[in-house]
This record gives structure tokens, sequence and C-alpha cells, in this order.
């Protein structure tokens, strides 16, 4: 079994150094092979693309733009007449996420048919496709057949574009108990269903064991329920979504070994807030480096 693949989520680790270039930097000195950012739209592409580069990291994970942020917009992909929106925002993720790296040969070579299996590693950053949030105002279960139906149209559309890019798209579920409770997409199950109806095997999904936990528990079942369906895993500790050594819920050890039972081969993402400074923090890694090794470059 080889040892999991880390990635610093630099929109959340390192927030004591301003800017996406120092944070780079601090992810690859601090032994990263890999990064992650949210939106990285306030700098040119070729710009992350070079400070990515001379940190020695990959990019393996972007969003699509969230939308209108100030009026409370949180993606688009499920939320009804902004269709147009959201495929402009697409467009230009597939445009940073063209510079970030080289496209790889197996999401076109999965595009055939609706098959569940481990999805290949690409050297160009994975999309995570944002649903959004319920409208203001309006009751979940009248508008979820409506917001579904949007957001069934918006991926099989996705589907087709990052397929001639060989990317791979994402859904993420997002817990609506603590983190945002109008979020469209907050279940496991719900993804995976929705996955399912748009049959597209360069869709997958983000397992954020953070969100899973809270919205649903039985992360033992779960991860082996849907783990052929993942394609990046993120991690942080319950409730205080701090580092996954920082009390809480979770025993990461176990997951972390799960994950390597079932012969996950993606990334897992680091997507917690650091209690203190970030590198200290890293004890958890490190430990994890020295007892379980580091990946082998191609693994």
């Amino acid at each position: 079994m080889a040892p999991l693949r880390f990635s610093a989520n630099v929109s959340w680790l390192f927030p004591e150094l301003p800017g996406l270039t120092a944070r780079l930097r601090a992810a690859g000195s601090s032994g990263f092979e890999a990064a992650e950012v949210a939106w990285p739209y306030a700098e040119p592409p070729e710009a992350v693309a070079r400070a990515a580069r001379e940190a020695g990291l990959r990019l393996v994970l972007i969003n699509t733009p969230p939308g209108d942020r100030e009026k409370g917009e949180m993606g688009l992909g499920a939320v009804p007449g902004r269709q147009a929106a959201f495929r402009e925002g697409l467009e230009q993720a597939v445009l940073y996420a063209r510079a970030l790296g080289c496209p790889s040969q197996g999401a076109r070579a999965l595009f055939s048919g609706w098959t569940p299996q481990p999805p290949p590693v690409p050297s160009s950053p994975r999309i995570h496709l944002m649903a959004g949030r319920v409208p203001q105002g309006a009751d979940r279960a009248a508008v979820r057949s409506e917001m579904e139906t949007v957001f069934l149209e918006n991926l099989r559309h996705a589907a087709g574009v990052l397929a001639q890019e060989n990317l791979v798209g994402l859904l993420e579920p997002i817990n609506t108990r603590i983190t945002d409770p109008q979020y469209f997409l907050d279940m496991p199950q719900q993804a995976a269903a929705i996955l399912q109806k748009v049959g597209r095997p360069n869709l997958q999904l983000q397992m954020d064991l953070f969100h899973w936990q809270i919205m649903d528990g039985n992360l033992t079942g779960n991860i082996r329920e849907f783990l052929p369906l993942v394609g990046h895993v993120q991690v942080a500790q319950v409730p205080g979504r701090g580092e996954p050594d920082s009390p809480g819920e979770l025993n990461f050890p176990y997951l972390f070994q799960l994950l390597e039972d079932e012969g996950y081969k993606g990334f897992v993402g680091c997507e917690y807030r650091p209690l203190g400074d970030t590198a200290e923090g890293l004890n958890w890694l490190r430990s994890y480096w020295e007892r379980r090794g580091r990946p082998q470059a191609g693994q």
C-alpha cells in the first residue's frame, strides 16, 4: 500500500503570510509536493503557474468562481437563472487549469461510459464545480427539484467542456449544520445520486471528511461505499476545523490507514484552520511521513 499524498490548501494554511506567492513558497518549504487554492482569479494564470513552479509544487485543485459574493453567492452550478454566469465561470476555471498543468490522458480514456472506478491522478488541477446556495427566502424542499434540474444541465455541459481539455470536475457536499446552512449540495448520497444521473465519469466526488462527519457520520461505511467515485479528499478535525491531531471527534491515523487500505491514490487536501503557526502545526504530517514514507514519483 502506497502512502497518501498530501496537498496544502493555501486558501486556509499559512494565513500568517500575505499573498498567494508567499503561501505557495511556504508550502513547498514545508515539504508539500502539491497545493490547492479556492479562487486563484485575482492573479493572472501565468503568474500563479510560475509561483507554484518556483515553489516546487503541483496545483491540484481550484474552484469555479463563486459568483457575486456581495449578494451572498457561493457557487452557481445549481442556481436557477445563473446558468450563463456558471458557464462563463467554468471557462475561466478551465483557462487557469490549462495554464497550471499538463492535462492527463486518464480523463479522456475514462470518457466512454459510466464505470465507477478510482480515477487517475491528473497533472492539471481538478475543478470543484460549486453547486451554490438555495436562493435567499426560498424553501429548500420547494426548490430542490428545480435546482437539481439546473445542476444536472450545467454538469452535463461542464463534463463536455472538461473532457475536451482532459480535465476532471468535482462535486463537494458542504455541511448545512455549521458551515453553510443554505448550501444546496450537503450530503454524499445526494452528490452520488446526481453523479449517477449525469453519468459522465470525468465528474467525481470531492470528499471533505469534515463535512461528511458533520452531516452523516458513518465515515468507515461511507468511505468504503463512495471511494470509487472520489477524485479528491480533504481533511480537518471536527468540530473545530483545526489540524488533524487537534482535539476532536475524528481519529485520523485510523482514517488515513483506511484510505490506504481501500487503495486511494489521489491527493488529501489539508483544508483546515491552523490553531497557531502553520508550519509548527504540521507535526502530524511530519510524523506520518516518518512512519509511512513519501510517495515515489509517478505513484
